[in-house]
Order: C-alpha cells, then structure tokens, then sequence
C-alpha cells in the first residue's frame, strides 16, 4: 500500500513539472522574442560608436564607426576611421540602401541581389549593417526548445523562409536567456540547410540604461579561425532625430 502511494506522489509531480512546462512554453511569444533581438540595438532610435574588428587568415584591420537609426526602417552607418576608409558610408531608408564612397564624391544605390554581399570585407553583409530583413516578416518561426543547455536556461527559436522573402537563409535558429530574452547566438543555415556561419553575443552590459551584449562575433563555418567582431563603445538609445537626417545629402556629409 506504501509503495502504491509513494509510486502515486511520483506520478503527480512528474505530471506537475509537464503541466508547468506546457504552460509555460504556451506563454512564450516567439514574435516578441524575434523582434527584441532585431530591434536589441535600435530601440524607438539610437545613436552609437561600434569598433569592428576582422580577421581573415592573411590580414587584419579595425574600423572605428558612428551609427545612427530611427525606427524600423531608416539607418545610417559613416566609417570615422582609419583615415584611408573614413567617410564611407550606408544609408537605409524603407527598402531602398546606398553606399557613399567619398573619394570618388559618388553614391551608389545597392540592389536587393547584392544585400547579403560582405560589407568592407568583413563577415557581416550588407543587411546584417543595416537591417532590412526582418525575421518576424520574412520568416516563419516557432519555439524548438525550451529548457537547461550547457548550463544556462534558453529558448530556441527556429526561423523558415516564407516563399516570397527575399532571403538567401535557409533557417535561422536564434537561442536567447530564457529569463530576458537577451540573444545567446544566431545559428544560419544556408539554402540546402547546411550551416553557414554563427553570430555569438557576449559581455553583457547596461548601456544607457538596457542591458545588451557589448560585442558580436560573426565565424563563418567554412573559416573557422576567421571572424568579425563588433563592439559597442558608445549607445544612447531614444535620441531625438529627424526624418531628414536620413536622406542623401547627409549620406555625402
């Protein structure tokens, strides 16, 4: 009779701990957790100072560049240094994006075909920069995972190319803390579904009041001693600009 009874307590909590767990992913809104992690450096606006560092397997150089960026559409990047490359820079607005190469007073519209291009030769493209794509848009996602891995509690979710996104992924699995939702790692797979590259996020840290990671490394899968790194140096986030700031003419400034 005992052992009926302790064999019935174990039966009613394993049954708890699976009720509390599928309640719990039931609350999980992965359209949030997308749109936290595309808007985790931009908020309503911001202005920034980002170090990015690469490193291939025969150079190496860092950029020093001043970014700014209103809402979900509108970007702007200028390189300040070194001196061969400063004044280069990217303006996105809607769906249209142009780079500006200052040595040749020319401004360059960018075509959809060419935003997953490297930008400066790093390993981050044309839209990771700006953000044109956005994951909760172009893609169809769910939650794949829920629970302790590698120590740390997370929540997976994974990211399918709708039909008509001009998208050149083939999935996107986007790992976050399960306790705010602050982005672990992006994993990309190319077109046949083969991993292409991961983008990890470290050193967390509260800038002007939020709390991000500081630095992303973009490894490509087929270098893996090669890598891009972007570190935040500066972020004030909800600045006032205006509309007009974004348009050609301060693109050439």
């Amino acid at each position: 009779m005992k052992l009926i009874k302790n064999l019935t307590i174990k039966i009613f909590i394993i049954f708890i701990i699976f009720f509390t767990n599928c309640v719990n992913a039931l609350n999980l809104d992965p359209k949030k957790i997308l749109d936290g992690v595309d808007d985790l450096y931009r908020s309503n606006s911001s202005h920034g100072i980002i170090t990015l560092s690469v490193k291939t397997v025969n150079w190496q150089r860092a950029l020093t560049l001043e970014q700014w960026s209103k809402g979900e559409d509108k970007s702007l990047l200028k390189i300040l240094k070194p001196k061969k490359e400063k004044g280069l820079a990217t303006l996105r607005v809607n769906n249209n994006v142009w780079n500006y190469m200052p040595k040749v007073k020319r401004v360059v519209k960018i075509p959809s075909s060419m935003m997953s291009s490297s930008w400066m030769g790093s390993h981050f493209t044309n839209d990771d920069l700006v953000k044109q794509s956005r994951m909760t848009e172009d893609y169809t996602f769910s939650i794949t995972f829920e629970g302790m891995h590698d120590g740390k509690e997370i929540i997976e979710v994974t990211c399918l190319p709708n039909n008509e996104a001009a998208v050149v992924w083939g999935k996107i699995e986007v790992v976050v803390y399960a306790d705010n939702y602050i982005p672990l790692r992006m994993i990309y797979y190319d077109e046949d579904l083969l991993l292409s590259r991961t983008l990890e996020f470290t050193n967390i840290e509260k800038m002007d009041g939020k709390m991000i990671p500081t630095l992303m490394s973009m490894i490509p899968v087929d270098e893996p001693d090669e890598s891009t790194t972007v570190k935040w140096e500066e972020i004030e986030f909800n600045v006032s600009i205006d509309d007009e700031f974004f348009s050609l003419r301060k693109l050439q400034q």
